[in-house]
């Protein structure tokens, strides 16, 4: 009687870090963010201090996402 013995099979691993579209995908939206907020106040040079926080703010906060989406993912 042939028997199978399932023990010599690899092991199911499950891949370790980011994904690396994840992560192309996030920098190009941190990119355009940064873009947007340099185009905007060199056109509108009056509003440079709020468009610059707001910005500033929204880089930090897509960041900060992307951190806990990659943690989440682990």
């Amino acid at each position: 009687m042939p028997t199978t013995d399932q023990s010599q099979q690899p092991p199911a691993t499950q891949p370790s870090g980011t994904d690396p579209v994840l992560l192309l995908v996030l920098g190009i939206v941190i990119v355009l963010v940064l873009g947007a907020t340099l185009y905007l106040c060199l056109v509108h040079p009056s509003l440079t201090g709020p468009i610059g926080a707001v910005g500033g703010v929204a880089s930090a906060l897509i960041a900060a996402f992307a951190v806990a989406f990659a943690l989440r993912r682990r």
